[in-house]
């Protein structure tokens, strides 16, 4: 019977799970005020959030914080006789913590975003956490940057989301380190997979260019490129894509083909444009007049653009009135001449043309008019050329006449007979007083001082315009200071070892 008795009384003054700083338990709401939360734990005391730990929550979590709910807290502290304070912040950053080691052990991969860097590599968020990712593990950083060029590139990254790895965890050390390189090669052989696997022929994407070749363009469609032939970039014949597209350009691609097997996506600019054989009734009809540039010469006569993305076929019958047997005996290609419209075939995109049927009269008021327009642009040229002269001439006479005036003021010096009256008293204040005496031959007058300061002033204020221009753009960022965006992130522990650590312990 004693027995009974003492162990009746040690269950009465002993939890049989005696709680921990550092424990995660998981309980029932039972209340939810104001100044916090009581949360029932199966023990003798009821677990209690305070207000200030309620505070670093988002406010969509405190909005789902409802009584009977079950929720998981950290034992903050054990000392109160009747409670057991504790903390939800806490326990979410403990399964960050978690979750950060699964990650690591797994190899695989998230995207996270940079929300501010420091001398040593770029800070991205995890859950409540702060990671770091080293300058070495950064893809954007490669070597012979100079300072300022790896502060340029590190606040580019700011905002930006990138694939990460963890690569170190250390809850006690509150460590936390993430890769970029180690996660950017197989993130985009992910990425690419993905994209061939939902891409469709017939959709249209968007895209940047990201290189110009002889032969086409690509185009980066989010983690797979994409080739444009060079005949689907314009309707108009091209001779190089860098006359229609550069890198960096974004523009809608139409996806003609996929090749799963090879990985290769064929892509096309020009069926998106408007296609000119489409209206190309509405603009020519048949006997009208237009001028054509000499594109092609084939064996049965020669292709002439009328305007771009539409040829016409010069036949050998119709390039003279006599016979021709090589179009190169009559039309060179590049060459420009006056033809008639003989034919329109809009469905098949064909249009012919003739040189024979344009007639003496036409070709000499053609010409005329050709050599009118041609003299009065090279007038305007000429014109513009002896302006920009004038202008140049106008701008070497002021640089001239202000290099005199500096020399002049340069030459107007006191001789060395300037007398001095043997009584003239300076004052404190470095003042010469009036009864200095300068020989006739050589006073510096009011006039001569007032203009050499002023040139002095005009040199003074170009040179430190010159030095502004010639500063090169952009903020300097204090190799020492963290940048980073003002969030409740900001609350959370800082992943830097100078941190003080704050063990948190698994149940």
């Amino acid at each position: 019977m004693m027995e009974d008795t003492n162990f009746e009384e040690f269950l009465e003054t002993h939890d049989y799970e005696l709680p921990q700083v550092g424990d995660i338990r998981k309980g029932i709401i039972v209340a939810v005020t104001q100044q916090g939360v009581i949360v029932d734990l199966g023990l003798k005391r009821d677990g209690i959030v305070p207000g200030t730990d309620l505070a670093k929550l988002e406010p969509e979590e405190r909005a789902e914080l409802h009584v009977n709910d079950e929720i998981a807290v950290y034992v903050m502290n054990t000392e109160a006789p009747d409670s057991l304070q504790v903390s939800i912040h806490l326990a979410k950053m403990n399964q960050d913590w978690i979750e950060a080691e699964q990650l690591m052990e797994t190899g695989d991969i998230f995207e996270g975003e940079v929300i501010g860097y420091n001398k040593g590599g770029a800070i991205v968020p995890y859950g409540r956490l702060r990671g770091f990712i080293p300058a070495s593990h950064l893809a954007a950083l490669t070597r012979g940057l100079n300072d300022r060029q790896r502060q340029q590139k590190l606040a580019k990254l700011r905002g930006q989301k990138i694939p990460l790895k963890v690569i170190e965890v250390d809850r006690h050390r509150r460590r936390l380190v993430f890769s970029q390189r180690d996660a950017q090669k197989e993130w985009d052989e992910l990425q690419k997979g993905e994209l061939l696997e939902r891409l469709q022929e017939g959709d249209v994407l968007h895209g940047r260019v990201s290189g110009l070749r002889d032969f086409g363009i690509f185009v980066d469609l989010g983690g797979v490129d994409g080739l444009v032939h060079i005949s689907e970039l314009a309707w108009h014949r091209i001779d190089h894509p860098r006359e229609v597209v550069k890198v960096g350009d974004e523009m809608d691609v139409y996806v003609m083909k996929i090749d799963r097997d090879d990985q290769r996506i064929s892509l096309s600019r020009k069926k998106l444009l408007p296609n000119p054989w489409d209206t190309v009734e509405e603009r020519y009809h048949i006997n009208q007049l237009v001028e054509g540039c000499v594109t092609r010469i084939v064996d049965y006569g020669a292709f002439a653009e009328i305007e771009p993305g539409v040829e016409g076929l010069l036949h050998l019958s119709q390039l003279s009135r006599g016979q021709v047997e090589n179009a190169g005996e009559v039309v060179q290609e590049g060459e420009t001449h006056l033809l008639r419209v003989v034919s329109i075939e809009k469905d098949r995109q064909r249009i012919g043309l003739s040189l024979r049927q344009v007639s003496a009269n036409e070709q000499i008021e053609w010409m005329s008019r050709k050599q009118a327009e041609a003299g009065a642009a090279a007038e305007i040229h000429d014109q513009t050329d002896d302006e920009a002269d004038e202008i140049h001439d106008q701008t070497d006479d002021n640089v001239d006449e202000v290099a005199e005036d500096v020399v002049a003021a340069e030459n107007a010096v006191v001789t060395e007979d300037a007398v001095v009256a043997e009584d003239a008293v300076v004052a404190e204040d470095a003042v010469v007083a009036e009864d200095a005496v300068v020989t006739e031959d050589a006073v510096v007058t009011e006039e001569v001082v007032a203009e050499v300061q002023s040139v002095a002033e005009v040199m003074t204020d170009s040179v430190a315009d010159e030095e502004v221009s010639m500063a090169e753009p952009g903020t300097d960022v204090s190799a020492d200071e963290v940048v980073v965006d003002d969030s409740p992130l900001a609350e959370t522990e800082s992943v830097i070892e100078e941190t003080e650590p704050q063990e948190v312990e698994e149940s």
